[in-house]
């Protein structure tokens, strides 16, 4: 049974148009760290990337945040987390990130969250990790996505035996129940009622 100890979120620099983004932030943040589990982030101090280690700090949780070094001015590190990483560029931050945790989730966020959320989708496919890959898709911000992957599938290019295996619900404070649930490979624990597995 693997266990859940950080938590890779990916998200926007922005804050979005949605008020609801924030408070998934905020409300995630404060999640993970009452429930001890760290983050593993970004690093910069701005948009929701900010909100929800700012909230991890606030409820006295773990940070580690990880950024290429070309990013630390317009990204504005965060220097209250207890760990840093400046990397060289973005593959190195996104093999680290990788490494340091044990489930990764989604909120709302522009190309570089798809970017980053696409890649854990594909080498979870290609066997690379069982790690959970969770969508908190706050406001139905990831429904244009599983439409698309819906849409992959009836076109035949997600196959029989290239399974695409992820979390959505729409609560920030239903992601921590989620992610031990599918870690411990039991996803059907009443909590099954506030999200969906999909597996294509």
């Amino acid at each position: 049974m693997a266990v859940i100890r950080s938590v890779c979120v990916y998200c926007g620099s922005g804050f979005g148009s949605d008020p609801a983004f924030t408070a998934a932030a905020e409300a995630l943040g404060k999640a993970l760290a009452e429930a001890g589990l760290g983050l593993v982030y970004g690093g910069g101090n701005v948009g929701l990337m900010g909100t929800v280690a700012r909230a991890v700090l606030a409820h006295g949780g773990h940070v580690t945040g990880i950024i290429p070094s070309f990013l630390k001015s317009r990204e504005r590190m965060l220097d209250e987390i207890q760990e840093t990483i400046v990397v060289e560029d973005m593959h190195t931050r996104k093999r680290l990130m990788f490494e340091r945790s044990d489930a990764f989730v989604a909120l709302p966020g522009g190309i570089g969250t798809l970017e980053e959320l696409v890649e854990q989708l594909t080498w979870a496919q290609l066997g690379q990790h069982k790690k959970p890959i969770l969508l908190l898709s706050v406001a139905d911000f990831w429904t244009p996505l599983l439409t698309l992957l819906d849409h992959m599938r009836a076109q035949g290019f997600i196959r029989a035996g290239l399974d695409l295996n992820y979390l959505v619900t729409r609560e920030a404070q239903d992601v921590v129940g989620i992610l031990r649930d599918a870690a411990a490979g039991n996803p059907t624990t009443p909590q099954a009622e506030a999200f969906v597995v999909d597996r294509l």
